[in-house]
């Protein structure tokens, strides 16, 4: 197992740096968890989700498996934990059924945030010592690893909450978001040509987002904000959920299988819709947001237009600033933007549905060893979405960040841009 080393020495300065985003970021994920109750943290709502207590233990597990299994001296306090904390990593051992997570009421919470607390002190030892080459790559690929893991903290436990009769809050405290009229919907226009695309090697990647390569664009357009509540809505209302002709084949199948009428959360009278801060009026301005890939691409068909590909969304938020209503701004639920010209909201609020497959680029190459089940055994099936959401922290998304789900999926922070050719 190995990765491209970041160049930190035993005595550089960077390694203190690291140290202190590494309990940055662990204790950002407890501070997450802090609002729930202990009986909260252990349901599981769906085979999709995860309860919070094995988000929590699973990315410890990642931390104790990946940097400190390196030493052949270390030896875990709980050995046993590491069947019911694997994830999908087959070539390290077997895992606990994922649908059956909600069933492990032990370990309790207090026992798992003291097993975080063993695993973050020996971390942070590791990283003092500064004996490893390839130690600081290896902890921030898990400090990565965990944000993703605080996004589905969030999602998951909306989703379970959402499950509720009561609709239990989660922040009550959240910053409140200001409902204001968006621009007109108009296209950022864009020629054909090559473009190069992927990350350039510089700073944090996952290995698929490289390697950089170039490849053709067609002439088109892209929308210059996001699909609003009240334009999404238009389409429900147009019986966009009762007309085939507007569906993929297995989109329509799942409507019909689902009885979907409307985004998930939304209420029956399309006047409400469930948020981390309970139930609340939906704001017709605001990014729509919990949609499926095939609710994006039947709304984009409906409105005379399709989604973007992943080429165009990259190469078009290049030299875009990563800046939004991200994780760190504390709302937890898209808002309307009150940004002029240009394009607005390609970062936070919600991720944004492509039409690309999520596949490999060309000479895409797995990190070496168990690491590499990371991304690329799950390029079959799912769909790109790009920009990040509102749980997505801000220095964890990037131009060329590629997030993947099955077209089905809508508990996750999904949007729609639309694009157009020309």
């Amino acid at each position: 197992m190995s990765v491209r080393p970041l160049g930190i020495s035993s005595t550089s300065p960077a390694r203190v740096d690291l140290a202190r985003r590494f309990l940055s970021i662990r204790h950002r994920s407890e501070a997450l968890a802090a609002p729930l109750r202990p009986e909260d943290t252990v349901i599981q709502s769906m085979p999709d989700a995860s309860p919070t207590k094995w988000h929590l233990a699973h990315t410890t597990w990642f931390f104790e498996q990946f940097v400190l299994g390196r030493d052949p001296d270390y030896v875990p306090a709980n050995p046993e934990w590491h069947f019911l904390f694997n994830s999908y990593y087959q070539s390290v051992g077997p895992m606990h059924a994922r649908p059956r997570r909600g069933m492990l009421t032990r370990p309790a919470l207090d026992e798992v945030l003291a097993y975080r607390m063993r695993v973050n002190d020996a971390v942070a030892e590791r990283i003092e010592r500064g004996d490893d080459d390839e130690l600081p790559a290896l902890v921030e690929l898990g400090l990565q690893h965990e944000q993703q893991h605080q996004e589905l903290l969030l999602t998951d436990i909306k989703h379970a909450f959402a499950q509720n009769p009561l609709q239990p809050v989660y922040r009550s405290d959240a910053t409140p978001a200001v409902s204001v009229a968006p621009r007109p919907l108009e296209y950022v226009t864009f020629d054909e040509g090559v473009v190069t695309i992927g990350h350039d090697g510089i700073g944090f990647a996952f290995d698929n987002e490289g390697p950089r390569h170039r490849t053709y664009r067609q002439a088109g357009a892209i929308a210059n904000r996001p699909v609003t509540n009240a334009e999404f809505m238009a389409f429900v209302n147009d019986g966009g959920y009762r007309e085939p002709t507007l569906w993929l084949s297995d989109g329509w199948a799942t409507v019909q299988s689902e009885g979907w009428e409307r985004p998930l959360y939304w209420d029956d009278a399309l006047e409400t819709e469930f948020t981390l801060q309970g139930r609340r009026a939906i704001d017709p301005h605001a990014p729509v947001c919990h949609v499926s890939y095939f609710e994006a691409d039947a709304f984009a068909r409906w409105a005379g237009a399709r989604l973007p590909t992943e080429v165009e969304w990259e190469t078009m938020a290049d030299g875009v600033p990563v800046q939004g209503n991200l994780q760190d701004s504390g709302m937890f639920q898209p808002v309307a933007s009150t940004s002029e010209g240009g394009l607005a909201q390609m970062f936070g609020d919600v991720w944004e549905w492509t039409m690309s497959p999520y596949i490999s680029y060309p000479g895409f190459r797995p990190l070496a060893g168990a690491l590499g089940e990371y991304n690329g055994k799950f390029m079959n099936g799912q769909w790109v979405l790009r920009g990040g959401s509102c749980a997505t922290p801000a220095d964890h998304v990037r131009a060329t960040y590629r997030n993947f789900f099955p077209p089905h999926a809508r508990w996750q922070f999904s949007g729609i841009r639309l694009g157009t050719d020309r």
